[in-house]
């Protein structure tokens, strides 16, 4: 039930990505049913986690690493899930009426369920590296959010500076984690979080912790990298209402609770923790009186409650944990609230600016009601939940034992916390829905639609609710969170709304009448309206990013300028360093040179024909057709060798990528001239040939080693293997998609990669359809009739050589070239655009099918509690056919198969689509800026 629970926002976000005859309200019902299905699920799984139980799944990964798909479900990671899935299935019915005609649903809904299916693998990670996984993931998919409206300059920086930030601080997440693990010696969560002792007294610890923090802070906005969050606002309120409400943000604050009994109980974390909090605290609430936008204010809010969720953890005791806990669910409600609110004033009036509203109440009057009590929620006023977490933080900053000094300062942080935070949420309610206005706007507020507003409703009700009978509404869900942090420690609590007359409570009078008082004092004091902050953090990071960028430039410039034999001789000057290095730094190990085996006739023969073919391509370099020709009969030579050396696989796949390599080359001298240029000086021709022979000398030397080495090594073991553990005999292939299918699939990945890399830099390049060559850009003496039967052909060996591929020389690597010879070859001698006109493959769609059952290959283990990507099998009888064995890499290799036919095409066949005047200019050097990228500034 948890594999199924984390499954179903990916599940559903494929589905909701494939569904393009869906329409808008389709798509919201297909992305609904994740969060209503998960909260189904969650549902079945409460009575067992509030009795105490942990639900664990346990699936084994890479177990030598540490590395297991574990996940586990305590109170903690209840309680969050049941906040990403109810919170997001609010957010999916308000986005419905939010987002405009122009914009996509289906890829906003799937970008959606894949935050909510990143941020619930977050909180449901029972190892720690699968944690990490999941936590960048939400970088990722937040940065596909932020930067939805793409057309916009502010979504795109928003985007790539919560990118940058938190992205950096994953990869020091990624470093802790990786201490932790070592400390203890395990990366399974129960095991880090009972060795908190162990993890303490390591001299170790101090680095861990930093490396923690620095992720959690830089993932919860706290400072002084907060900077980031307020500037994620260009993102649609959908997104925004989220994001500060129940993911991305309220990962990091998740993080510190779950390890806080790991790391926690040192005056290191404590004044760490506090101080960086008390910071956040004050600073992000006194700048948020002073933001015009609504969103803007709610950010600066954000980042504030955010620092008072760290400064209750970092305070360390019992009872600011509990309020900590009871804090982020009070925060979840009145901010995503808030946010919908912002976003139906802004869908409404056509600005969140509120120097043009005012008097919406008259207009609105139902979101007006609405927004004022979150509002009041978020200030803290009784009767409502933000009274009673902020009641909590008054107590324990009162009673912080052992620090005069910091109690001193936290109890002063703490009443300005309260007075900025009614100040900003007077202006929030004073300047939108009182006094004059509204002012130069376009439209005529009115009220949104019916169902728009129920998401806002069901998060104020609830308000309301915990507000006035906490003990029925959120006392199990909050013991249930803050148990599975302090467990034996615990504390007695209350939730009662009235205390008497405390402390507290009279810090809570005094920030009402502070905060008033504040509000209007600053009003009399000086024009808010013409109060503009400028975000220091912002124009910092715009100064490093142009830095880097200028660096990138000259360093570009300096090794990469133009010149593709310049690039390759410091490609091959740099491995020529690497391998040299053991012998220059150290003394290696000593080679052995045993005295070759008597070479036959055969081999010979093959050998001389290839030094022939090579040193007459370096004969002919110029005539660059001819050179071709000889080149392939040197990688012929090659494939016949790897035959003699009994290695058929090798030898296929070498004559299919001399095969594929020469039709790209016919292709590539359409659009070069008939000659070479000049030639180069003498003195350059030499260098290149030393440098060629050095290399070429490097590189046999390590191929002679490898084959005079003894016969006893891994080989053995894999030979053993192959039938008995992945039923195949063909102990190449059953390499590549069983026993390092994962490097396999790293490999595709990237050969997808190249390929639509390829693609982006030739699209703007290419002719429209109907303008494409009508012709082969290589005239070649092949009849028509001819070209016509070899796509049929070749098909069938390709499917014949795919599907024996597991026990006999095949496979899908193979099986793919041999499908997208024929049609290279019809590129050249009919031309693009009667190819493309007959077949029309979406090869940029077939290169993510593939990428996707591959990966669907290797999950398919996971429901059999097997480590990805392990093999299967099945026996079959069929009639007609016989008895049939099946083994469940096929499904891999089928993605395999498709990818390296798909890419392989989609990055070949650009190149029968190019404007052959731009390639001229190109080198000409004339190219118009109108045609440069304007990405990058290069030619297009």
């Amino acid at each position: 039930m948890l594999a199924l629970l984390l499954a179903l926002p990916f599940a559903l976000s494929l589905l909701v990505a494939l569904a393009r005859g869906s329409s808008r309200g389709g798509s919201a019902w297909l992305a609904a049913l994740a969060p209503l299905l998960g909260l189904g699920v969650l549902a079945l799984l409460t009575p067992a986690v509030l009795a105490g139980q942990v639900p664990l799944l346990s699936l084994p990964w890479i177990p030598q690493a540490g590395l297991a798909f574990t996940l586990r479900l305590d109170g903690l990671a209840w309680m969050f899930a049941g906040l990403v899935l109810l919170i997001g299935l609010l957010v999916v019915m308000y986005a419905h009426y939010y987002l405009s005609p122009q914009d996509s649903a289906r890829r906003f809904y799937a970008l959606l369920l894949l935050f909510m299916g990143a941020m619930l693998g977050v909180v449901l990670a029972g190892n720690l590296l699968l944690l990490v996984v999941f936590w960048e993931l939400t970088s990722i998919s937040s940065f596909l959010l932020i930067g939805f409206w793409s057309q916009r300059e502010d979504a795109r920086e928003g985007a790539r500076m919560a990118l940058a930030i938190t992205g950096a601080g994953g990869l020091a997440l990624l470093g802790g984690v990786l201490l932790l693990g070592r400390i203890v010696g395990s990366y399974e969560l129960s095991a880090v979080l009972a060795a908190g002792d162990a993890i303490r007294a390591s001299p170790l610890y101090p680095w861990a912790l930093a490396l923690v923090l620095a992720g959690v802070f830089t993932k919860s906005a706290q400072f002084p990298l907060h900077f980031w969050l307020p500037h994620a606002m260009a993102a649609p309120t959908p997104v925004s209402a989220y994001l500060h409400s129940a993911t991305m943000v309220k990962a990091g604050v998740f993080l510190l609770a779950r390890l806080y009994p790991a790391l926690s109980g040192t005056d290191l974390f404590f004044y760490t923790v506090t101080t960086v909090g008390t910071l956040t605290l004050v600073g992000g609430a006194w700048l948020a009186i002073f933001q015009h936008d609504l969103k803007g204010l709610l950010a600066y809010s954000t980042i504030s409650n955010l620092g008072l969720i760290t400064l209750l953890f970092g305070l360390s005791t019992p009872l600011a944990v509990v309020a900590g806990v009871f804090h982020i669910l009070n925060h979840a409600t009145f901010k995503a609230s808030l946010f919908m609110a912002a976003g139906i004033i802004d869908h409404e009036t056509g600005t969140r600016d509120m120097r043009r509203l005012g008097n919406l109440r008259r207009y609105m009057p139902w979101t007006s009601a609405l927004a004022i009590i979150a509002a009041l929620a978020m200030a803290g006023i009784p009767l409502l939940n933000g009274f009673l977490s902020k009641e909590m933080f008054f107590a324990e900053a009162l009673s912080l034992d052992g620090h005069r000094l910091m109690r001193a300062g936290i109890t002063l942080a703490a009443l300005l916390f309260g007075i900025f935070g009614v100040a900003y949420s007077l202006r929030f309610v004073y300047e939108t829905f009182f006094g004059r206005g509204p002012r130069a706007i376009d439209r005529v507020p009115h009220e949104p639609p019916r169902w728009m507003k129920i998401p806002v409703e069901v998060l104020v009700v609830l308000c309301v609710a915990v507000g006035v009978l906490p003990g029925l509404t959120v006392a199990p869900v909050l013991h249930a969170g803050a148990a599975a942090i302090l467990g034996p420690a615990m504390p007695a609590y209350s939730l009662a709304v009235w205390h008497g007359i405390n402390t507290p409570l009279l810090m809570s009078l005094a920030s009402v009448a502070g905060g008033v008082a504040l509000y209007f004092g600053l009003r009399r004091l000086f024009d808010l309206h013409a109060s503009v902050r400028r975000s220091l953090g912002r124009r910092v990071f715009r100064w490093n990013q142009e830095a880097l960028y200028a660096l990138a430039a000259r360093f570009t410039e300096a090794l990469a300028n133009g010149g593709l034999q310049r690039s390759l001789l410091w490609l091959v000057l740099t491995a020529l360093a690497a391998g040299a290095a053991p012998w220059l730094l150290g003394s290696p190990a000593a080679l052995a040179w045993p005295a070759p085996q008597p070479l036959p006739a055969l081999g010979w023969g093959l050998w001389l024909v290839l030094v022939a073919c090579t040193l007459w391509t370096l004969r002919l370099y110029r005539q660059r057709l001819l050179a071709v020709i000889v080149l392939g009969g040197a990688g012929l030579m090659v494939s016949l060798a790897f035959v003699f050396l009994s290695a058929p696989d090798l030898a296929l796949t070498q004559l299919l990528v001399e095969m594929v390599s020469l039709v790209l080359l016919l292709l590539a001298l359409h659009y070069l001239p008939a000659r070479s240029p000049p030639e180069r000086a003498p003195a350059r021709r030499a260098r290149d040939a030393a440098v060629a022979l050095l290399a070429g000398a490097g590189v046999a030397a390590l191929a002679y080693q490898m084959m005079v080495r003894p016969h006893a090594t891994i080989s053995g073991e894999l030979l053993a293997r192959a039938l008995p553990e992945a039923w195949g005999r063909n102990v190449v292939n059953v390499i590549l998609v069983d026993f390092r299918g994962f490097d396999t699939f790293g490999e595709i990945t990237v050969f997808a990669v190249a390929a639509l890399i390829v693609h982006a830099l030739l699209r703007r390049a290419r002719l429209a359809p109907e303008k494409r060559m009508p012709g082969p850009p290589v005239k070649l003496p092949v009849p028509a009739d001819l070209a016509q039967i070899l796509f049929p052909l070749t098909l069938t060996v390709s499917v014949f050589l795919f599907l024996r591929g597991h026990n006999a020389p095949g496979g899908g690597f193979i099986a793919g070239l041999v499908l997208a010879v024929p049609l290279l070859v019809l590129y050249v001698i009919q031309g693009a655009a009667s190819v493309e006109s007959r077949f029309g493959f979406d090869y940029v769609r077939g290169i993510g099918i593939g990428l996707l059952i591959a990966a669907a290959g290797g999950l398919g283990a996971l429901a059999f509690a097997r480590p990805f990507l392990t093999s299967g099998h099945l026996d079959l009888t069929l009639p007609l056919v016989g008895p049939l064995s099946l083994a469940s890499a096929l499904v891999f290799d089928t993605g395999v198969y498709m990818v390296v036919f798909a890419g392989a095409m989609l990055a070949l066949s650009m190149l029968g689509t190019v404007r052959p005047a731009l390639v001229r200019e190109a080198h000409a050097g004339r190219v118009d800026p109108a045609r440069r990228s304007p990405m990058t500034g290069e030619d297009a």
